[in-house]
């Protein structure tokens, strides 16, 4: 198993989906077009309670944005990163320091220093794997636009 591949194990992501109730989004943008805006918008949609952590912003998706980790007032299940990889090991600090159940980093979001601090502190770790995609992959039924369609056919919808 390659160092990478231990953050990446099909079982420890379809646990760390079944389990996650509420998730803190670190580098949530309030910007529509970005995939981090996209990404909270499909968890909200999907039931989970969804936590901005932006300084940068007040509000998010209708939620309150918080300036870090340290300052959400309520316990986190899973803490989602949207960061540049150098910001891993302070974001993995708060999320041990917070309790946080998993730390999952997104695409790209690749840092062996945070997911040893993570891992040290007992957060599980998912690492360069998107979030949307794999609760669409093990939870929901993937449409070609990321959407549950809630029907599972090979017809197109009017071809019946």
């Amino acid at each position: 198993m390659t160092d990478l591949a231990r953050y990446q194990d099909p079982l420890t992501i379809q646990r760390v989906l079944h389990s996650t109730k509420t998730i803190a989004i670190v580098g949530l943008s309030n910007n529509e077009l970005r995939a981090s805006y996209f990404v909270g918008y499909y968890l909200k949609r999907h039931g989970y309670r969804v936590i901005p952590v932006n300084p940068r912003e007040t509000e998010i998706l209708g939620e309150t944005s918080y300036p870090s980790l340290l300052d959400v007032p309520v316990p986190v299940d899973l803490v989602n990163v949207f960061r540049a990889p150098d910001a891993l090991p302070a974001i993995a600090e708060e999320a041990v320091a917070m309790r946080a159940g998993a730390l999952w980093c997104q695409f790209g979001v690749i840092n062996e220093e945070g997911a040893r601090i993570a891992g040290d502190g007992g957060v599980t770790v998912i690492m360069d794997r998107c979030l949307k995609v794999e609760h669409a992959r093990y939870v929901g039924r993937m449409h070609w636009l990321g959407f549950n369609t809630q029907r599972i056919t090979s017809v197109r919808a009017g071809l019946q």
